[in-house]
């Protein structure tokens, strides 16, 4: 299955978009814009006449010093929401350590970032609604119960009372939450709602262009923005955009947006309401659009064939589309002017192969194997394990079929996947070494598949893919202590043995093939850097 590093959509793929938000928002400019947010104002303290704590974590309280900008509702519901939250999951464990002078000053400062958010948002919203304030009514009642019960706690000292009174407490702040939560997510949908109507109603490029940077901002907020914008209508708006010729240079945007929505199983299916895999398919085939934009929108392909994402298999519109896209992604991975670009189109493909078997059939008849393997020399298209990762994953899942161990053979493929036996991390971190556990893995599982070809297995007993198959096995180092690379190579070697076991010392035919697969995987489980 495929993962690779960085956001939360395509499964860790590291979309261009959020990339360039990233940039765009360096560490000092977000310091800086979350400095007010933890500044130690404690004004509001002292009018309730509460003494200022001394305790050890009041270094780290929430005090939302200054609001955003005039006149800008999102941010002002965004930040404010993070203080809230922050501040009921802070008086949640506050409390399950009987902290209560900490809980009590902690309820009266949550009072007051919940009141400087409701009169902060009435004064910059369109318009009210009784819902709305029927739902700042109970919550602004809800937080003077949390503060009135609270100090009544610092009145008592029974432990038995205070038992009981700590039930309610944890009630009060359950219901509290949930009418905070409710009132969000009301504002920002209305919000939404409000960006999807200027989308629709635009003709300007400026102004759409605006507007549907701020849809992709609410989209690297999560999955719950990400849902109440495609309950709202942005999937439609952003398609919308992507048919009008006039907006052509906001494509590359509007599919960044929309594949992060389909991260949501609410976005998927409003794109296909819309026939978006047909849209798709239009952009990807059609040579005057830019590289950026058709890579744009090989990204949203990726995202709704996620094999990770359950809802995506139930994706009807796209086999009839799958014959034109595959050919579309395979020519926009052998044209690749970048890394990126090769990334985007290899990882849609990938999430192909496990959509639908057909998707295999039709990559071998594309000479899908020589693209794939020309590109893995080329060091401007394939230089990160995580592209590796989606090249080994299409190879893997291709090698299911009985033609393709020829073109392995005839493209000298089986070197290739030896060396992909031997992926190293060059930084270390943590998701460049799942990525090369990923590649090793996949190595070894596509060697054990082609192996049923004699000629394949001859071939890689000569380039000694048994010894370093019997090295990942005895040296947990070099698998970085995987147990699933562990299991794929016990079964590629035990393969490799079946067609040349005179290539085995006695020593590991008894150990590595000749057991149980479990009693050899128990062995190498636990042993220690040694080769004896």
């Amino acid at each position: 299955m495929m993962a690779l590093p960085g956001g939360r959509h395509l499964d860790s793929i590291p979309l261009p978009g959020q990339r360039l938000h990233l940039m765009q928002v360096d560490s000092v400019q977000r310091w800086m814009e979350d400095l007010k947010l933890m500044t130690e104002c404690e004004c509001m303290c002292v009018l309730q006449a509460k003494p200022i704590s001394l305790e050890e974590d009041a270094q780290s309280d929430l005090i939302l010093a200054g609001g955003p900008g005039p006149g800008d509702p999102l941010q002002l519901l965004l930040k404010r929401g993070w203080v809230i939250s922050t501040e009921l999951r802070r008086i949640g464990q506050k409390l399950a350590q009987d902290r209560w002078a900490r809980v009590h000053s902690m309820s009266v400062r949550l009072t007051c970032h919940a009141r400087s958010m409701v009169s902060e948002y009435s004064a910059v919203s369109r318009s009210s609604s009784q819902e709305m304030g029927q739902l700042e009514k109970l919550l602004m009642e809800k937080c003077s119960e949390l503060s009135a019960v609270t100090e009544r706690c610092l009145q008592v000292e029974n432990e038995h009372v205070l038992k009981s009174m700590k039930a309610c407490v944890s009630e009060t702040l359950s219901t509290l939450g949930r009418h905070f939560g409710q009132l969000l997510e009301l504002a920002l949908t209305r919000e939404v709602q409000a960006l999807v109507r200027k989308i629709n109603a635009s003709d300007n490029i400026y102004t759409t262009e605006s507007t549907t940077g701020n849809l992709f901002s609410l989209t690297q907020e999560g999955a719950p923005l990400c849902r109440i914008i495609a309950k709202e209508g942005g999937v439609v708006a952003l398609f919308k955009v992507c048919r009008q010729d006039s907006f052509r240079c906001l494509y590359p945007q509007a599919l960044r947006t929309l594949a992060s929505i389909c991260c949501v199983e609410e976005g998927v299916h409003q794109l296909e309401k819309v026939d978006g895999v047909l849209c798709l398919a239009d952009i990807l085939t059609d040579d005057s659009h830019p590289e950026a934009t058709r890579a744009e929108a090989a990204a949203v392909v990726a995202q709704v064939t996620s094999p990770h994402l359950p809802f995506t298999q139930h994706l009807g519109s796209f086999l009839e589309s799958m014959e034109e896209i595959v050919t579309a992604l395979i020519k926009l991975c052998q044209e690749a002017s970048s890394g990126e670009v090769f990334l985007l189109a290899s990882a849609a493909l990938a999430n192909i192969t496990f959509f639908d078997t057909m998707a295999c059939e039709m990559l071998l008849q594309l000479n899908a194997i020589r693209v794939l393997l020309e590109a893995c020399s080329d060091k401007q298209r394939v230089d990160t394990p995580y592209t590796r990762d989606q090249i080994v994953t299409i190879l893997a899942n291709m090698s299911v079929l009985e033609q393709c161990a020829s073109d392995i053979i005839q493209e000298n493929g089986v070197q290739l996947i030896m060396g992909m036996l031997s992926e190293k991390p060059r930084s270390g971190t943590p998701a460049e070494v799942a990525a090369c556990e990923r590649v090793q893995q996949k190595a070894a599982v596509t060697l054990a598949r082609l192996s049923r070809d004699p000629e394949v297995a001859r071939e890689a007993v000569r380039l000694s893919c048994m010894s370093r198959l019997i090295e990942l096995c005895r040296s947990p180092s070099e698998r970085n202590s995987s147990d699933a690379v562990l299991v794929a190579c016990l079964a590629a070697l035990r393969r490799l043995a079946g067609v040349c076991p005179e290539g085995l010392q006695d020593s590991d035919f008894q150990q590595l093939v000749q057991p149980r697969l479990v009693d050899s995987f128990l062995l190498c489980s636990n042993m220690e850097e040694s080769f004896v």
